[in-house]
């Protein structure tokens, strides 16, 4: 789980570094530095952190946990201890995200660094400062509780206000480095993202049936795009210089950091986008489903919860070091009781992407794909898998007793089956569409024989599918809207 070289990015003043500054601003890399060129681009460490934090804010809830909480009390929040993902969480009813961190993982914080979606308030941040956590990074848009009304005479605002000013005189006084913290992408990532994106596994499985995926993966794009838009970002310039400054980022609101600030939101929020996209919300019947009537365990996921483990893998996969396939795997556990966040049940076992040996230098392995005649020096034996990765780095211990579930973004190959089948792993839920193929050096004819394992595929539902489609939840994420809404939505992230 670690990350490419030099960025550009924000320390929590404000402020930024300049050319050589930057040049030493990097990220420890399972393999390579990013300043060498020719590399295919990939997200550094703490855009994808802050990336899955947005996404865990938008976890499909419970109706009844949903319904009268206004979205800004939502917060979600990514735990990381040494490169690792400690955990995926979001706030519930109860809870805020900075409280949820405290009751699942108590002194496990120290030295731990902490990616919300919103700033933390007052309350989650005196108990993170005293866990003595080593970094809080958080979205420059709104607090936890909004900022965004004008209203002095509005109660709400007011306390919002006080919360405020509150949290800045905890930092202020704190060791802790509370920060914004983004960092600008390669030149053609958007570009990258967008096109391993519109021909990822599940778009491809679509195309047979007549679909035109270009045009489903354009329409979900607009779609999401105005979505994230309208809840992570402020349209108005100063409206936003205003909440900044309440913030306590004024040097934020100066040029030009205001500009570069707003920029980098924007290429993060089409980033999730375009990532979002490769997993379309269908109305024809498409979804994760089974076959295996043989295989008696527990009852499939939500759709909408399958469908949002899957897009935290395929961003998981943004990190891969292998340019030609990009693969993430998450693994998801559910216990018995409901847990204190806005997850329920679930809880976070590990997550990783396809990468080489943690401390490998540039070139210290092969970099070769099947096009190259030389067998002995292509990349396929040294490259660890995502589902390998998972595993290896896992925060949890995959218990008997609990429905563990794997979410990986392509058909697991031969080598990684009976790691899945030996580890306890009691559903999968993935694509098909290399099942039964072997393709230059790897093979994936063990996949239909893995048994034990409930596997949920990504395909259109049929009549004798095992399992019924589980009704959606409503969770307050992406909702269709009009095409029109969209574009206009587009082009004021292109202008």
């Amino acid at each position: 789980m670690a990350a490419s070289g030099s960025r550009r990015s924000f320390d929590g003043n404000g402020s930024v570094p300049n050319c050589d500054e930057s040049r030493d601003v990097t990220d420890v890399g399972v393999q390579t530095d990013a300043r060498v060129q020719g590399l295919a681009p990939r997200l550094s460490k703490v855009n994808l952190f802050t990336l899955l934090s947005l996404w865990m804010e938008l976890f499909p809830k419970k109706e009844q946990e949903h319904r009268g909480i206004d979205a800004t009390a939502d917060s979600g929040l990514v735990v990381v201890q040494e490169c690792r993902v400690l955990g995926l969480h979001c706030s519930s009813v109860q809870l805020h995200a900075g409280q949820v961190a405290v009751v699942k993982h108590g002194p496990r914080l120290k030295g731990c660094d902490l990616y919300f979606s919103r700033k933390p308030c007052s309350t989650c941040l005196k108990m993170l400062i005293n866990a003595g956590v080593n970094r809080i990074s958080y979205w420059p848009s709104d607090a936890e509780i909004s900022l965004l009304s004008t209203d002095d005479a509005d109660p709400s605002h007011q306390e919002a206000i006080l919360d405020a000013t509150a949290a800045e005189r905890l930092k202020s006084n704190s060791r802790i480095h509370i920060c914004v913290l983004l960092q600008s992408l390669g030149s053609n990532m958007l570009q990258f993202v967008d096109e391993t994106s519109q021909n990822c596994d599940f778009l491809e499985k679509i195309a047979a049936d007549d679909l035109d995926v270009a045009e489903v993966f354009r329409r979900e794009r607009w779609s999401n795009l105005s979505d994230l838009v309208g809840r992570f970002f402020v349209d108005d310039e100063e409206q936003h210089r205003y909440v900044l400054n309440k913030m306590g980022l004024e040097n934020f609101c100066v040029e030009p950091n205001f500009s570069n600030l707003r920029q980098h939101m924007k290429d993060l929020i089409k980033i999730l986008a375009s990532v979002a996209a490769g997993v379309p919300v269908l109305q024809r019947g498409y979804g994760f489903f089974t076959r295996d009537l043989q295989v008696l365990g527990s009852s499939a996921l939500p759709q909408d919860v399958v469908r949002h483990c899957i897009i935290q893998a395929r961003l998981l996969a943004c990190r891969t070091e292998d340019p030609k396939v990009g693969v993430g795997a998450v693994i998801w556990a559910e216990g018995k009781q409901s847990q204190c966040d806005g997850t329920g049940r679930l809880y976070l076992v590990g997550c990783g992407y396809n990468a080489y040996p943690v401390g490998s230098g540039y070139a210290e392995y092969p970099q070769m794909d099947h096009r190259q005649e030389e067998r002995q020096n292509r990349k396929y034996r040294y490259i660890l898998h995502a589902e390998q990765n998972a595993l290896t780095f896992r925060s949890a211990e995959i218990k008997d007793e609990d429905n563990t579930m794997m979410f990986v973004t392509k058909c697991p190959c031969d080598e990684c089956i009976p790691l899945i089948g030996c580890a306890g792993i009691k559903q999968i839920y993935t694509t098909d569409l290399d099942s039964g193929k072997v393709k230059h050096d790897i093979s994936y004819l063990r996949f239909n024989e893995l048994s034990g394992v409930q596997k949920f595929i990504w395909q259109q539902r049929c009549s004798d599918s095992e399992e019924p489609a589980a009704p959606p939840m409503s969770n307050g994420c992406l909702k269709r809207r009009d095409e029109d809404t969209a574009f206009q939505c587009n082009k004021r992230l292109r202008s």
